[in-house]
Parts: structure tokens; C-alpha cells; sequence
């Protein structure tokens, strides 16, 4: 078989030496048995019993020799017949997209499908078809995780499902998902949402729950960042470090109470008609969100023993963690009002913003739901420039808002799934510089690794811990940031309390 040397770093376009190779079924066979990456562009593989066409480097098992056909373009394995093979996906290498993240994007879709077919990281490595390292890199590149941590969130969310969904023993449904029994179950459960299973799935029956927060939890952070506009309709802080929130869940304006008492959050939704399980798991989450309890705090903390630059910027601090909004587009929605402007008048906008379009709660109550995506895109430039909203924010506000509102910036999905993917996305859409995008990754998405980049408070903070004469730029910050990664979303809320403690 003739075939074509191709630059697959260039889709499959001929490189300019056309040379052109003999080479055998037998030597092509080998290669795709070996995975060999440098190899992808210069032939595909079609399985004839499967109906596909696959890379050489596909992780998959291989079929045997005489079940394969090996072509030299895309276009013959789709004239012969043949599909695009849902693993390693070649028809995305072909359109130039990530490898990787095509990798990741797959990987995710088929852990999420089935936890339990991966007991182990070994596994998931080996479904991969690379490294354990090659793993470790890929995961945190693209989820800001471990592949450890990604395996454990997507068992608990399994479980979770099922928890509410099923009457199902507890032990039979860990051991369902992957765990090794209930006990284990038990500790990593109660990390990841603060509640028991049996907890968990009381929220079928009330509209109440009792969180409980990891040691050391510092709740002064939570309610400092959700409290930041005192005079807000969405917010309210009340003494006691108690603080409430407006929400509407399934289309039901509620208010969430929230109590810090002791070592919990005792936490309570109050309506006018009664949630379904569905609604108050959604209640949970969004508690889960705010209060910062999937920060992995511990992990970044940890690297202090060695590293004398983390242990001094979290001296003092130790517990804090990353609260987010209660949806990644009213963390969007912060982020595009708060550009280039003070604090104070971010806010001021904000609340502005939540007046004019926001849901009303009801009940007794002058409340205010954040307006979501679909109330914000009904609005015109000029009701909020009659607000003080300069003409492009106003724009660039309810442009960002249609766009998700019709699905074509589809922040869930982002938040689900490839950081990577998110920033691009985010970076594509006019208005949406590097700070806005990683602020919305960072506080929307809770990815783990996000630095604002431009942030002027995060550079004053750098300044200040590293005794510079000049407040570094946006490439510098980038630089000053690189030690702290993959934790680099809580090392810059540490510099940013770092200047609060400092008056």
C-alpha cells in the first residue's frame, strides 16, 4: 500500500517532501499495537467488524490483523463506509482540535457513564491508553484535579443519583459505584457534601439539612464575599453569622437560610410550595458552591511543610477556601460588570441590575432572585445605561446573556467539563478578556487552577509578598503565579486577604 507521509501536526496535509513509503499491513499493525501518536495524520485504521475508523495511537483494544483495513486519507474511510471511532476521535485531529482534549472529553463521557468500570487509576490510565504520568498531566490540565479526585466526584456524584433516585441499600450502591465497601463510602461522602448517605437521602422528605464542615472551616470567608453589597436584594446578612439568599429552584423562588452554628451549616429552604427531592439536591449543591467545600484547601496547605513561600502567604489563614456564586452566570454576570471599574460601583451596578430584572421572591419578602440568563437577555442597552451601565458593558452584558440563554455559550456544560475548553470559549466571545474568563472559571466553574490575570488587587498582593519596587503586569503576575499551581484559584484569594489583613 502507497502510502503518503502527512504533517500531523497540520490535519493531514502532505508535507513538502512528498516522499512517499511502502509500507506493509504488518509494519501499520504494529504501530497501531504500540499506540504510536507519530503516526496519527499518516494513516487510519478502519475496523471492519465495528463499522469504524480509528488513529494509530487509539487507546482502544486492537482487533486482529484480519479485520483491518488501513486507508491513507479520512475522505477513503468515509467513502468505504466507516464511522469516526468514538475514542480516539479522528475526525477532530483531522479538523485540527486538541488531541488531549478530545482524550479528556472521551475519558469523562465514559467515567461518568459507568464509575464502577474503573476501580482503580491504573485503569483509567490503561482505558486511556497512556501513562500513569501522562494521566496525572492530562487530568489536571483539563479538571484541575488529581485523576484520584476526579474518579472519587464522579463516583460520588453516581451515588448521589442514586441515593434519590433508588431505595437501593447503602452498600449495595457503593459497592455499585466502586468503592470497596460502606465504610469507605462513608469518609469520602461526607467529605465531598457534609452529609451521610442516609443524609442525603433525607433530602427527598425535607426541606432542611445540617452540613458538616470540614476542620478549621473559616465561615467569616463565605460571608464576607456573599455579603459584600449589604443593601442587596438577593443577599442578606443577619447577625449571629447567619445570612440568607434568594434563589429560584425549578422555576420556584425560595429562600435560602443558612446558620453557622459550631463546626456546622444548618441550612433551610423556605417556600411557598413544596420542592421536590430534585430541587432541594439542586438547594444542596448550590450550598456546596457557596460555601467553598469543594476547595481542596488541604492539599494546597500540605505543600506548606516544604515550601516556605505557601507556608508565609497562608499564615493565619489557614481553612480558607474559594466560595463560588450560586451559578456560573451570575458569577459571569459579576465578573462583566466589575471590568475596570472600583468595587464600590461593581456593586452599586449589580444591585441595580438585580432590581431591574431580577425574580421577585414574594411571600412577605422585597427579595430578589440574580436574574438568570433568559430575564437579562430580554433587556435593552438602554435600560441599563439609564443605570449608570456604561453603553459597551450594557452590550456586552446582554449579548454574553443571549448567547447562553440560546445555548451557544453553554456555561453548564463548560463548568462539567474541560477547563481548557472553557477558557477558549470564553476567550472567543467579543467583551471577554483573559481576567473576566479566568474570573468566571475561578468563582462560576470552580476550577481549581484559574489566575485573573490582570486583576489589580492580585498584583498589589504579589507586590507586597515579594518587596517589588513596581507592581507586576500581567505577565509578570502570570510568572509570580506559576509556584502555586495547580492551586493557583485559592493562592489568589490569599493574596487577595493578604491586603485586608495588612490595614
Amino acid at each position: 500500500m502507497n502510502i503518503q507521509v502527512r504533517d500531523h501536526r497540520n490535519c493531514g496535509v502532505e508535507m513538502a517532501t512528498k516522499a512517499v513509503l511502502r509500507w506493509t499491513d504488518a509494519f501499520m499493525y504494529d504501530r497501531i499495537c504500540a499506540k504510536d501518536r507519530d503516526y496519527d495524520g499518516r494513516f487510519l485504521t478502519g475496523v471492519l467488524t465495528t463499522g469504524i475508523y480509528c488513529l494509530p495511537s487509539c487507546p482502544a483494544r486492537k482487533p486482529k490483523l484480519e479485520n483491518v483495513r488501513f486507508f491513507k486519507s479520512e475522505a477513503e474511510a468515509i467513502a468505504f463506509g466507516l464511522r469516526p471511532c468514538r475514542r480516539c476521535r479522528p475526525e477532530l485531529y483531522y479538523r485540527g482540535e486538541d488531541w488531549d482534549r478530545s482524550l479528556f472529553d472521551g475519558l469523562l463521557t465514559r467515567l461518568r457513564a459507568d464509575p464502577a468500570d474503573f476501580p482503580d487509576i491504573g485503569n483509567l490510565a490503561k482505558t486511556a491508553g497512556i501513562s500513569a504520568t501522562k494521566l496525572n498531566d492530562l487530568v489536571r490540565d483539563h479538571a484541575h484535579l488529581t485523576p484520584a479526585a476526579l474518579l472519587r466526584r464522579e463516583r460520588i456524584s453516581a451515588i448521589c443519583r442514586q441515593l434519590l433516585e433508588t431505595d437501593k441499600r447503602v452498600v449495595d450502591i457503593a459497592l455499585a459505584a466502586g468503592f470497596d465497601g460502606e465504610a469507605t463510602l462513608h469518609r469520602h461522602f461526607r467529605t465531598a457534601t457534609g452529609l451521610t448517605p442516609s443524609a442525603y437521602r433525607a433530602l427527598r422528605d425535607r426541606p432542611a439539612f445540617v452540613l458538616e464542615l470540614p476542620r478549621g472551616y473559616r465561615a467569616t470567608d463565605a460571608l464576607a464575599y456573599h455579603g459584600r453589597d449589604p443593601a442587596g436584594p438577593a443577599e442578606r446578612l443577619t447577625a449571629g453569622n447567619r445570612f440568607s439568599k434568594a434563589l429560584v429552584v425549578e422555576e420556584t423562588p425560595v429562600i435560602l437560610h443558612i446558620a453557622f452554628v459550631g463546626t456546622t451549616a444548618q441550612c433551610h429552604v423556605e417556600s411557598a410550595r413544596r420542592l421536590s427531592a430534585t430541587a432541594i439536591a439542586s438547594v444542596h449543591r448550590t450550598v456546596i458552591r457557596m460555601l467553598g467545600l469543594s476547595t481542596d484547601a488541604g492539599g494546597f496547605e500540605s505543600r506548606a511543610i516544604h515550601d516556605p513561600a505557601i507556608a508565609r502567604l497562608i499564615q493565619g489563614r489557614r481553612g480558607m477556601r474559594v466560595p463560588l456564586a450560586t451559578s456560573s452566570f451570575e458569577a459571569l454576570a459579576w465578573a462583566i460588570i466589575g471590568q475596570q471599574i472600583n468595587l464600590g460601583f461593581a456593586t452599586a451596578l449589580r444591585r441595580a441590575l438585580i432590581e431591574l430584572a431580577g425574580h421577585p421572591i414574594g411571600n412577605g419578602t422585597d427579595m430578589r432572585a440574580h436574574p438568570s440568563a433568559a430575564e437579562v437577555a430580554q433587556l435593552d442597552p438602554q435600560d441599563l445605561t439609564r443605570l449608570r451601565f456604561s453603553r459597551s458593558k450594557a452590550e456586552y452584558l446582554i449579548d454574553m446573556a443571549r448567547l447562553a440563554a440560546s445555548g451557544q455559550l453553554p456555561l453548564e456544560e463548560l463548568e462539567a467539563g474541560s477547563a481548557k475548553r472553557a477558557e477558549a470559549v470564553l476567550l472567543g466571545i467579543r467583551g471577554l478578556g483573559p481576567w473576566t474568563a479566568n474570573y468566571t472559571m475561578m468563582r462560576g466553574f470552580g476550577f481549581a487552577d484559574a489566575v485573573p490575570v490582570g486583576d489589580v488587587v492580585l498584583s498589589n498582593g504579589l507586590q507586597r509578598f515579594h518587596l517589588l519596587e513596581n507592581r507586576p503586569d500581567a505577565q509578570g503576575t502570570a510568572t509570580l503565579m506559576a509556584p502555586f499551581a495547580p492551586h493557583r484559584s485559592l493562592a489568589t484569594c490569599h493574596f487577595w486577604a493578604s491586603l485586608k489583613d495588612a490595614v
